[in-house]
């Protein structure tokens, strides 16, 4: 064959080599497996079909329905002041800063650079014995160079859309963020409201005791008591002193408590007076719960915003199969020898401008395990919001069948106060004529302590459960229309070319 011919063909052979081994690059069936579920084939049951359907829901500053203004400014200070809130807000500006960085590479880039050297030329093999040999002048250059990614199959296009997918995700993390603080204020208000009646209860106890020892002298010392009675009711009282030293030990922790999820001291905890929570009306259940609670709950949200980034994840992936084309070029300025400005006149100017193509022929399997790690990390945030959606649907249903319970058993703790302060009191106008032991008295007294007890813990967990329900239901911090649509967290499709 004639040589002209084999110079001819050995380029084209080279470019057959390179598509045939470009070929090999194929996704081999690699492909996400999970499916989101939809929220409305989820069944609901009992306690969320028969609950009442006529209200909104929550309000933004939900725990107003408690009616005590010390909490509203509580919860007001920790959302301004909370380093938990810091934190996730500013992950939130981060995620913008890398969604613009993912942004910019879709744009032109120029970059410019210039050098200014002496350079002394030796005599030697590489330089030889020319015009510049055993001399020292100026080197000099600079230049404009700049690149602009075509973005044929989307690489850049969908890159920038997965970090806005993460940027919204952390937008919604953030607002779970601040519905988990001030859902943990409450609490600790209810807990710290708590511990204050029950040191009444004690208070109340330790003071009946009293009572009850001095009647003992006074039955001693006319003649119809004895020493063992004064001796039984002694007994108690060190225990009781020893309860109120308890429950004050666990009002100031509240205190601290409260204080530090605001972002606040200790010094400022202390400051907290007796809490004033009254609960009203019950909140009653929307309307379309199921399929709504993908714009209502922040973490369904962060979560399918979460499948919306890994499904752009995939395209980025299959991207890396395809041939990349960037148009480079760059405009410059360079002189050996002469001024030390001369390399700036035009008779110096150089340039160039083409596209720079790269394709993957042999990678050792390197595209397909990227793809492979995409689509397994898809099928994991698809699992992870099914569990999210699950769970919240769950979460509802508990706190409605809790909030029907407490309600339930606040009566009946009434009923049982009621019934026990009425023994106590017939057992001590017995005990005060005589007509019984202290024994009776005992007896009676340690049953209403400990139903006034149950009583104060049936209602604050009343209160929490209202809490909880409206934690439940997202707590007022509805994402609107930031919610990803099903087209944005469908899977992907292997492009026929990749199969």
């Amino acid at each position: 064959m004639p040589r002209r011919i084999n110079r001819a063909l050995l380029p084209l052979s080279v470019l057959a080599f390179s598509l045939g081994l470009g070929g090999c690059i194929g996704t081999g069936g690699i492909a996400p497996q999970g499916k989101a579920l939809e929220a409305n084939e989820l069944a609901t049951d009992e306690a969320i079909a028969h609950a009442a359907r006529d209200a909104n829901w929550p309000a933004a500053q939900w725990w107003q329905a408690y009616g005590d203004p010390q909490l509203n400014h509580w919860i007001d200070l920790a959302v301004q002041g909370s380093p938990t809130l810091a934190m996730a807000a500013a992950r939130v500006r981060q995620a913008r800063s890398m969604a613009g960085v993912a942004e910019a590479a879709e744009s032109l880039q120029i970059n410019g650079d210039s050098t200014l050297k002496r350079h002394n030329w030796p005599t030697d093999q590489f330089y030889g014995p020319g015009e510049l040999a055993n001399s020292t002048t100026w080197d000099n250059n600079a230049a404009l160079g700049f690149s602009y990614a075509l973005d044929l199959w989307g690489r850049e296009s969908n890159s920038t859309e997965r970090a806005v997918d993460l940027a919204h995700m952390s937008a919604a993390e953030a607002r779970q963020a601040q519905l988990e603080l001030q859902n943990n204020i409450v609490r600790a208000y209810i807990e710290l409201s708590l511990h204050y009646a029950q040191r009444d209860i004690v208070a109340a106890t330790l003071k009946q005791q009293q009572q009850i020892l001095e009647l003992a002298q006074k039955r001693l010392n006319g003649g119809i008591g004895t020493h063992f009675e004064v001796s039984q009711a002694e007994t108690p009282l060190p225990e009781t002193h020893r309860q109120l030293d308890a429950l004050d030990e666990e009002i100031a922790l509240s205190r601290n408590q409260i204080a530090a999820l605001a972002g606040k001291g200790p010094g400022a905890g202390a400051q907290l007076q007796r809490p004033t929570l009254s609960l009203g009306a019950a909140l009653k259940l929307p309307s379309a719960l199921p399929a709504e609670l993908l714009g209502q709950r922040p973490d369904v949200v962060a979560s399918r915003w979460q499948v919306a980034a890994q499904a752009r994840g995939i395209e980025v992936a299959h991207a890396g199969f395809y041939p990349n084309v960037d148009l480079v070029g760059s405009l410059g300025y360079m002189a050996t020898g002469g001024g030390a400005l001369e390399f700036l006149t035009g008779k110096k100017l150089n340039y160039n401008v083409g596209p720079a193509i790269s394709l993957p022929i042999f990678d050792g399997g390197r595209l397909r395990a990227e793809l492979g790690e995409a689509s397994a990390g898809y099928d994991i945030a698809v699992a992870h919001y099914n569990q999210t959606l699950v769970n919240a649907l769950k979460n509802i249903s508990d706190q409605l069948i809790r909030r029907e319970s407490m309600d339930k058993q606040q009566t009946f703790a009434a009923e049982s106060v009621a019934t026990a302060q009425k023994t106590y009191d017939i057992a001590m106008i017995a005990y005060q004529r005589g007509l019984t032991d202290y024994l009776n008295v005992l007896n009676a007294q340690t049953l209403l302590f400990k139903q006034q007890q149950v009583q104060q813990q049936v209602q604050a967990a009343r209160l929490s459960a209202h809490a909880e329900l409206v934690t439940a239901l997202g707590g007022g911090l509805g994402a609107g229309k930031d919610v990803p649509t099903a087209e944005q967290t469908a899977a992907p499709k292997t492009p026929a070319l990749l199969r």
